[in-house]
């Protein structure tokens, strides 16, 4: 598994302004948090997506081709990391 952390430099409030995933072999995501402007914390993984968090269907870019984005901003995080994030955003049944 692989852990990326994403920072997206936007001013849209309904946006998540960071984005936390766990990706596997072939660069699908497994689990996602995204975190909100407003603080609003949100995750999916493959079993429940969120109100407005699920996964992707294609595989996550390589994170040069993010960095390349300027709205983008990502790097490798460690599994402690990503797990942290992961635990203090509570699941939510707005699916």
């Amino acid at each position: 598994m692989k852990y990326l952390k994403v920072h997206w430099k936007q001013t849209f409030p309904h946006d998540p302004l960071e984005l936390f995933m766990e990706l596997d072999a072939e660069d699908m995501e497994i689990r996602k948090v995204h975190v909100y402007p407003d603080g609003l914390r949100e995750r999916a993984d493959t079993t429940l997506p969120d109100k407005d968090t699920w996964l992707a269907y294609e595989p996550t870019p390589p994170l040069d081709e993010i960095n390349s984005d300027p709205q983008f901003e990502g790097r490798w995080i460690t599994k402690e990391e990503f797990e942290e994030e992961w635990n203090k955003t509570p699941q939510q049944q707005g699916a």
